[in-house]
């Protein structure tokens, strides 16, 4: 009997999980140091591979691979912006050098998440959307990934939901990636308290032009002051903040526009949302939820949407679930 390794790699962290029948499953994180080069990164996964591995008895067998950057139909990494050492990187010797002898397989983090969720809920049809530094996505059809691996993975964060949207960091402009990620997101409610704190006043009690800093609200002081981290976020929309409730209502109401064009196309049995962001805000996937059903047109019912049940950890169950595919010896 053989074991199994999921790896989940993300722009700031990589998750990994190692199943054994029999035995208690073992996981480890390992965060990227930044601005290291791809060769360093690797070096450093496989150190961390080497310790989850070692010790365990049974070799293993079979390795998935869930990854968020663009790769082609060769495995070679044609765009990684959270890591762009990476681009141009052959990610088959390079994950296969991992566990030599291993069975090695890699796919969207997005795919995966979406593959994962629908076998836990157990629902032929499905959307997922995953809302992190970026917005990963995947569509599952009569049970399969859609378009499917042959044909590059389901780019959800990249449908144009805004003409007159944000730059996304793809080029365009008005990607759900950039209305709704988690960057997005902490930079909308940066604005939206920032403009809280200091409202739009004509007077200026210094010069009596209405021009001055002090009520423009541009010093440096008052940038720095604007800055809104995850935790203060999160703080902020379960106290029912005014400017958390508008930020994260706005990134809801995104991602329940993806989630009503994707209905329009495909016709889901079920929407999930996920993702270490939408997983860490109580009550979030119901915000989503309420504004696809506002999204809803007569005779066509809304899309049900529930939070996702493996929460941040879907990629990484479905990179168990592709080693499961590879290896049917595997743990």
């Amino acid at each position: 009997m053989t074991g199994r390794l999921g790896i989940d790699v993300g722009g700031t962290k990589v998750a990994l999980r190692l199943e054994v029948a029999g035995q208690p499953p073992r996981e480890t994180v390992l965060r990227w140091a930044a601005g290291a080069t791809a060769e360093a990164d690797l070096r450093a996964l496989g150190e961390a591979v080497t310790g989850l591995c070692s010790g365990r008895g049974e070799p293993v067998g079979a390795i998935g691979v869930a990854m968020p950057a663009t790769v082609d139909h060769e495995g070679r990494v044609t765009a990684w912006p959270s890591r762009p050492s990476w681009t141009g990187l052959d990610l088959g010797p390079a994950l296969r050098n991992l566990v030599p002898g291993a069975a090695v397989a890699l796919a969207d983090d997005g795919d995966l998440a979406a593959l994962a969720e629908a076998e836990h809920a157990g629902a032929a049809n499905l959307v997922y959307l995953g809302v992190g530094t970026g917005i990963g996505g995947g569509l599952v059809l009569d049970g399969r990934l859609c378009p499917g691996p042959a044909r590059g993975s389901c780019e959800i964060g990249h449908l144009i939901i805004a003409l007159d949207g944000p730059l996304c960091r793809c080029g365009r402009r008005g990607c759900l990636q950039a209305l709704a990620s988690g960057p997005a997101t902490l930079r909308r409610a940066g604005d939206l308290r920032a403009d809280n704190r200091h409202p739009t006043d004509d007077t200026d009690t210094d010069t009596g032009t209405g021009t001055g800093t002090a009520a423009s609200g541009t010093t440096d002081a008052d940038t720095a002051a604007s800055d809104v981290d995850y935790p203060e976020l999160r703080e902020a929309w379960e106290a029912g903040s005014d400017w958390a409730r508008t930020a994260v209502g706005m990134t809801a109401a995104a991602l329940a526009a993806a989630v009503a064009s994707l209905t329009e196309l495909v016709r889901p049995d079920l929407a999930v949302i996920g993702g270490g962001f939408a997983d860490g805000l109580a009550g979030f996937a119901d915000e989503v939820a309420a504004r696809t059903r506002a999204l809803s047109r007569p005779g066509h019912p809304p899309v049900p949407v529930q939070a996702a049940q493996l929460g941040g950890l879907s990629s990484l169950a479905g990179a168990l679930l592709l080693a499961r595919t590879l290896d049917p010896t595997s743990g």
